[in-house]
């Protein structure tokens, strides 16, 4: 299978010689039905990296009738254990504010979807103010001020992920009213923290680094051309 390893961000292959999995089955009557717990290690087969993960999977049980028996059914929750989030590594040029809420995000979303929302959220303002120096009363009246700096789908996914975050920062003004945030969609968000993270920093870095080694080989050129002794 393809894999990304979190650690080094390679896309690798990952086969049975660097695959490892148990399983455990509840099988004590109780009010769920049966469980299967599935623990899992992978270890990076990039011989620079070598670092292993480790995660647990629980699915649900149900019985097959064509089968005759018990197969694996709905996947009902996923934890990592090494490393302990999804979160991935980013250069120190990015904002230390927008990492640390960031690694938040990815470190409580399968704990608390929403909080992990509301993170995602505020990750996104110090984003937009620290690189577009935007900074209004409230998050609605920022984005609104980048709406013709970025392309539309960008904008719409960013103020989207606004009103998402929104429902872990604001109870409804009726309490009974629950609106609920689940861990993929946090997931969904905290990927696009991701892309814009790359878009807007490490990509502007990147073309800064390019542009400064062709000043830098033009300067030297001409500095040779000054030493080069005259006939």
């Amino acid at each position: 299978m393809r894999w990304t390893c979190p650690f080094c961000d390679h896309k690798v292959f990952i086969d049975k010689a660097n695959y490892y999995e148990s399983v455990s089955t509840l099988l004590i009557e109780n009010k769920h039905g049966r469980r299967q717990l599935t623990t899992a290690w992978i270890v990076c087969p990039n011989d620079t990296c070598k670092e292993y993960s480790l995660f647990t999977i629980l699915h649900a049980q149900v019985w097959s009738p064509q089968a005759t028996k018990w197969l694996q059914g709905e996947l009902l929750q996923t934890w990592p254990l090494v490393p302990q989030s999804s979160a991935k590594v980013f250069p120190e040029y990015v904002p230390l504010g927008v990492r640390e809420d960031y690694n938040e995000a990815c470190a409580i979303r399968n704990l608390s979807p929403k909080a992990s929302a509301t993170l995602a959220r505020r990750c996104l303002q110090g984003m937009i103010r620290n690189f577009y120096g935007v900074s209004k009363r409230t998050l609605f009246d920022e984005i609104e001020a980048i709406k013709d700096k970025v392309d539309p789908m960008t904008w719409a996914s960013i103020d989207a992920t606004r009103k998402i975050g929104n429902i872990g920062a604001h109870m409804e003004k009726d309490i009974n009213v629950i609106v609920d945030v689940d861990s993929k969609e946090a997931q969904v968000l905290i990927n696009l923290i991701e892309i814009l993270i790359k878009d807007w920093y490490i990509n502007r870095h990147d073309r800064e680094e390019m542009l400064k080694s062709v000043v830098s080989i033009a300067e030297e050129k001409t500095e040779m051309k000054k030493a080069k002794p005259t006939e």
